[in-house]
């Protein structure tokens, strides 16, 4: 399973439940900074090099288009959030 992570509290929810159920964590560059980001390495989480937070479905969509071509067939759960 694949957690696509578009704000701050979806990306500390999904890294505290990585070990568990999801095999693989993704999210835009709003979600964490680049230095947090290169405090998870050895953990399999994947940023974006641009925002999702408040984006449009387009580039959701262009985002997940992405995450397909690296986890062919996987199921990928995306962190709900209202303005989209």
């Amino acid at each position: 399973m694949i957690f696509l992570a578009i704000t701050p509290t979806g990306l500390k929810n999904a890294l505290q439940v990585i070990d568990t159920s999801i095999s693989a964590i993704w999210c835009g560059s709003d979600a964490i900074s680049e230095i947090d980001y290169e405090n998870l390495k050895g953990r399999n989480v994947s940023r974006f090099n641009y925002d999702l937070g408040g984006e449009t479905r387009n580039v959701i969509n262009r985002a997940l288009e992405t995450i397909e071509e690296h986890h062919p067939n996987e199921i990928i759960w995306i962190e709900n959030v209202s303005e989209l």
